[in-house]
């Protein structure tokens, strides 16, 4: 309106043709002024100080949020909104802030015309030079508004805003700020946008005898607010277009803004540090295709096109189930960290044929860091130092065992349902029906023992009725949902001894057994009491627990620091073990029957027996025989049963000849105690330290084993009735027993020879040294937080491919417990695992693992199953996989590129969500997770 009043200013100074139409324009001009007299008395007061702060941030490419406030908070404002708005560089054009079904409310049409007005006063303002006649001119220009300026006002604001541009301009050329481009924006230095507002406060201070002329004007531009909505509404899309390709250099910042407008209102804003990543993984996304596609498609296509860009951005932070609920998973920092290293799969149907995502190169340090290149690297050398288990136990037997066939992949396999008797609670070597049939005797309860199917099953538990997902450690120890094992019979006639009972909804635990009716702890500090060389979770730290029941023992034992290893048959005690795993207790499927344990020999600080009902005087002691295997040097046998303190002929029998094998195995009775709380008693022996006693028997019976017998040799390895000589060389493994824990846990074992090469190419103390970096290193920056695991709700863990046990190690100040695995064909580290702290047992994964289904919240396989393809097919491998862990549990995989595609193939037949699958330099890494999906048809009858 300035400009085109000018202009009718300079047309009436220089001649008077307008004599004639006087009568007109005084007509018209009465009409004007009692519009703008109605409508000045309804308009709030001018908002001078949002106006000046708007103007002077744009040229500095920051837009600051206005405020009601008045003059002397305005500093206080300014610095508290910078950080907020640090990324908005200018002005939106104006289809950029239109509803998407193009109806612009009243409301919202005032709001920019009051901004509009705002500029325009503030750029007078700002000019400050024009005289008080030229005002009076103005005024009585602005009088004679006639109808064709209403037309054409729309024309006229368009001037005023380039003339604006041009006037912001020459204004920054004069003040000393330094204007930023818009890739700059988030780190410029706060104190330059501090000084900016100071510049801007000090002009408004200045310029406050010119204040009175800007509110007049400002009154007549809110005057002609309501024509101005009709005609901003119809204004022209394609103008706006030529003056965003004419001013090239504003179109950034115009384009960030809208980014803030689509915003609802009233929304919070973002903090500094998700700004920062929205624009470097959204923002210039949309700038470019903003750029590229300059079209007045209309506000529904920008919208478009801003939801693709927030998606992009926060694509690479987001996970699936869990993460979606957690956003705090990955916080900046360990954005920072792994951005080339998690590639988050947010649609996995149109990624089906994509298994490997390239990496990107930005942070390839800390990606080789974390996952590829220095992953250590089994030497093919060290193979030759060390003896598999393989080789072990075929030194000592004769076993048969089917090769792969190697036939073609299972991608697209339809599953099915176990058909078997066992339904829910199926264990494929344990349930083999066929099998058992063929049995020729069941004297050493063979029927108890392994046999697996000739074939791993490739068929898929069902869930029992009801199932629900596990209760969380502590709670689940005293605690469990009845319908996750619906077995009532070890309640029935266990109740009465505290073992289990049933309450509602819930199997209860009161903590009891035979022999601690009144509870474990109590039970547990009364053996201290008896032998307090014991030093529970010092001296003592891995025991095994034979005829563990529900494990009671072993749960309570976790308050002491100490970690048990349980097992039990599965037999008429219906379900024991599985109890035990659902409480979050370690526990395994196994007797004491005809085979060797799967453990290596002197590794066990303790071995406990709790009326565990096994005939250890049988067989010429041969089960006793094969506990003083596993037991160390110097370590306990805990007897608590009935022999040791009834006196019923039975149990006298009994008692004799375990008296009479103990002395002949030289296990030297330390004492026996009475529980008068329990009126029980337990007898505790020692195993010895040297061969002294051996060599003093007059009698050879048991007599020693031959010096070729492997004591470390398991795999269906035959029992024999003999004992293995105590090691004498100081360089040997059980000549010296190992340091308190936790001191043993990172500590290399002293029988480490510096002369071995270890796994991975070093001597073997260095080799364990750097393992256990290394996985400290990956749990923490990416376990912990990277792959969207609670590990609140991760009890019962399993690494299905232990080397050193640094997995198991890197996880110790966490509430789990770790099964370590260590395959059949792999080096023989599992004394290892045991000497500094930790458990495991021996296995071949081409067979069914000794467990129950639904019973490990998370498996970890390093390199297990590019080794295992070449001995058997992966598809029984993956249902393996699917029986063991429970609905909701997680699978890291960390392998060779192919095998980490297959992998995913197949867990994506089972409907797992894989979370995240990332590969470089041929090695991957996979995290996934099961749900509850099981199939519904049973295989067809042949």
């Amino acid at each position: 309106m300035a400009i085109g009043g000018k202009s009718r200013v300079a047309k009436r100074s220089s001649s008077v043709s307008y004599a004639s139409t006087v009568t007109t324009v005084v007509f018209v001009t009465l009409c004007v002024l009692g519009v703008w007299m109605l409508t000045s008395n309804s308009v709030s007061s001018p908002q001078t100080t949002t106006t000046t702060r708007t103007v002077t941030d744009t040229n500095s490419d920051i837009a600051f949020s206005g405020s009601n406030e008045e003059q002397p908070s305005k500093i206080n404002e300014d610095q508290k909104d910078k950080a907020v708005f640090e990324d908005n560089p200018g002005q939106l054009p104006d289809e950029a802030v239109k509803p998407d079904d193009d109806k612009v409310s009243e409301s919202d049409d005032l709001d920019k015309v009051k901004e509009g007005a705002a500029v325009e006063e503030t750029r007078h303002g700002l000019q400050g030079k024009e005289s008080a006649e030229e005002q009076e001119k103005q005024k009585m220009s602005e009088t004679q508004i006639s109808e064709e300026s209403v037309l054409t006002q729309n024309q006229q604001s368009k001037q005023n805003g380039l003339k604006e541009v041009e006037d912001n301009k020459q204004m920054s050329n004069e003040e000393p700020i330094k204007v930023h481009q818009e890739e700059t924006i988030n780190n410029q230095d706060p104190s330059e946008d501090q000084d900016q507002i100071r510049v801007v406060e000090k002009k408004q201070i200045n310029e406050k005898p010119k204040e009175r002329r800007a509110k007049k004007k400002k009154k007549h531009a809110e005057s002609i607010e309501r024509p101005l909505e009709t005609t901003m509404i119809g204004k022209s899309k394609k103008d706006d277009v030529a003056e965003m390709e004419d001013e090239p250099r504003v179109n950034k910042p115009k384009i960030q803004d809208q980014l803030e407008e689509d915003e609802p209102k009233g929304t919070k804003q973002p903090n500094q540090d998700q700004l920062e990543e929205d624009e470097s993984k959204g923002t210039k996304q949309l700038n470019q295709d903003q750029l590229e596609q300059d079209e007045p498609k209309g506000n529904k296509l920008q919208n478009h096109d801003q939801q693709e860009s927030q998606v992009q951005g926060i694509d690479n932070a987001t996970f699936n189930d869990e993460t979606k609920d957690k956003p705090e998973i990955l916080n900046t920092t360990q954005t920072d960290t792994f951005q080339s290293l998690l590639k988050t799969k947010t649609n996995q149907e149109t990624t089906e044929k994509d298994t490997h995502i390239e990496a990107q190169q930005q942070h390839e340090s800390t990606s080789e860091e974390t996952l590829g290149s220095t992953i250590p690297k089994e030497s093919t050398e060290s193979k030759n130092a060390w003896k598999s288990q393989k080789a072990q136990s075929e030194n000592e037997k004769e076993r048969r065992r089917d090769e792969s066939s190697g036939k073609e992949g299972l991608y697209g396999y339809t599953w099915h349902l176990c058909n078997v008797t066992a339904g829910p609670d199926y264990i494929p070597c344990l349930d083999n029906e066929k099998a058992l049939k063929k049995l020729r005797s069941t004297r050493h309860f063979e029927h108890r023992e392994r046999h697996c199917p000739e074939e791993g099953p490739t068929c898929l538990v069902p869930l029992p009725k009801g199932y629900k997902r596990p209760i969380s450690w502590p709670k689940s120890r005293d605690k469990i949902w009845y319908n996750n094992v619906p077995h009532t019979k070890l309640a029935e006639f266990k109740g009465h001894q505290n073992w289990v009972k049933v309450s509602g909804d819930f199997l209860t635990f009161p903590g009891g057994g035979t022999q601690f009716i009144h509870g474990a702890l109590h039970y547990i500090d009364f053996l201290q009491q008896s032998v307090p060389n014991l030093k529970w979770g010092k001296r003592t730290r891995v025991i095994l627990d034979v005829g563990c029941g529900v494990a009671s023992f072993g749960g309570y034992l976790f308050d002491r620091d100490v970690l048990t290893m349980s097992f039990a048959p599965k037999d008429e005690h219906e379900a024991q073990v599985q109890f035990a795993l659902e409480r979050g207790i370690p526990a395994i499927s196994a007797v004491m029957g005809s085979q060797r344990l799967p453990f290596p020999c002197r590794v066990f600080d303790v071995v406990h027996c709790a009326r565990c009902r096994v005939p250890w005087h049988a067989e010429n002691g041969m089960l006793l025989l094969e506990l003083n295997r596993v037991l160390r040097p110097g370590g306990y046998f805990i007897w608590s049963a009935t022999p040791v303190y009834q006196k019923l002929p039975e149990d006298v029998e009994i008692w004799n000849a375990m008296s009479s094998l103990t002395k002949a195995m030289c296990w030297d009775l330390v004492t026996i105690k009475r529980d008068k709380l329990n009126s029980v008693s337990a007898a505790i022996y020692r195993k010895p330290i040297t061969n002294e006693c051996y060599d003093k028997r007059p009698d050879n019976n048991p007599p020693m084993c031959e010096e070729n017998d492997d004591a470390n040799a398991v795999w269906h390895v035959p029992l024999r009735a003999c004992m293995h000589r105590v090691p004498i060389n100081p360089a040997e493994r059980g000549t010296r027993w190992p340091a308190h824990w936790p001191n043993r846990l990172q500590k290399a074992p002293y029988w480490l020879n510096r002369t071995q090469m270890g796994i991975y190419g070093k001597p073997a103390p260095q080799d364990f040294v750097k393992d256990y970096e290394h996985w400290t290193r990956v749990v923490s920056k990416l376990y912990m937080s990277g792959l969207g695991i609670s590990w609140s709700n991760v009890r019962n863990v399993m690494d299905m491919r232990a080397v050193y046990g640094g997995f198991a190690a890197a996880l110790k100040d966490i509430k789990v417990w770790v099964m370590n695995v260590v395959n059949l064909d792999s080096p023989d580290t599992l004394p290892i695992i045991y000497e500094r702290g930790l458990f495991g047992m021996y296995h071949d994964w081409c067979e069914s693992f000794s467990t129950y289904p639904r019973s490990y919240d998370l498996l970890h396989a390093d390199h297990l199953f590019s080794k295992l393809e070449k001995r058997c097919k992966l598809q029984p491998v993956l249902a393996e996989v699917d029986r063991i862990v429970r609905p909701g549990g997680k699978l890291i995989v960390r392998d060779e590129s192919d095998a980490i595609g297959e992998v995913e193939n197949l867990l994506k037949s089972l409907h797992w969500e894989v979370h995240l699958t990332f590969s470089k330099d041929q090695e991957g890494i996979l995290s996934a997770q099961k749900g509850d999906w099981r199939p519904t048809a049973y295989p067809a009858s042949i």
